[in-house]
């Protein structure tokens, strides 16, 4: 599979995968909204419902996707781009709301508008329809389609570690007794686990195995 590893080429290509997407599962229906790459310590991305870029008098919307998750396997940063444009096609097409609670709830509108168009979703207690994955048929499409890999990533935080585990028992050094300063707290945007550190790390949620997001 090939591999991207130049940030001059990385808005284009993720503008190149949403008009793509847009094509095969939504026929087209989507006006692409501008892409941006920020840094976001609260999830892998976003959508705005607002005109937040203006070109010439008119307005855009924006799809984020955040910079520190970019280097995961592929069909999870094309989830998350389909996420949000799922979040797109509701405002712009249906015209139902499919967030409540200041955007966090996702109800049964998001959960219909998903799993028509390439994803699989479960349901969090706190956060309703919001868990998504990528179905068979769109890991198909990105196997037949021959999509490269994202090989670059902004380090948010040095390190990456899985939570949970004893360092002594896999050969690092041993726990110091020193009740340690839980003043960083991470939270998995899936199944929404928590983990806290008193220092500044990237973590890995143990259920999920997706990167946990500071907040």
């Amino acid at each position: 599979m090939k591999e991207l590893t130049k940030y001059s080429r990385l808005a284009g290509y993720l503008e190149k995968l949403y008009d793509k997407l847009n094509t095969d599962f939504f026929n087209g229906e989507l006006d692409r909204p501008v892409i941006t790459i920020q840094s976001s310590s609260r999830s892998y991305g976003h959508y705005t419902l607002y005109d937040a870029w203006s070109v010439k008098g008119e307005g855009y919307k924006e799809i984020n996707i955040a910079a520190g998750t970019l280097n995961r396997p592929i069909e999870y940063t094309i989830c998350t781009l389909l996420h949000e444009m799922c979040h797109q096609y509701n405002n712009e097409i249906a015209h139902v709301q499919d967030c409540s609670r200041g955007g966090t709830y996702h109800n049964k509108y998001f959960k219909r508008t998903a799993e028509a168009h390439g994803l699989t979703v479960t349901r969090s207690e706190k956060y309703g329809w919001s868990i998504t994955s990528p179905s068979d048929e769109l890991l198909d499409w990105i196997l037949n389609n021959d999509i490269q890999e994202i090989k670059l990533n902004r380090n948010e935080y040095h390190g990456i570690r899985i939570a949970g585990g004893n360092a002594a028992a896999e050969g690092g050094a041993p726990t110091p007794s020193a009740r340690p300063n839980h003043n960083h707290r991470y939270v998995c945007p899936h199944c929404h686990n928590i983990a806290r550190s008193g220092k500044p790390i990237r973590l890995i949620c143990g259920d999920c195995l997706q990167p946990m997001i500071e907040g």
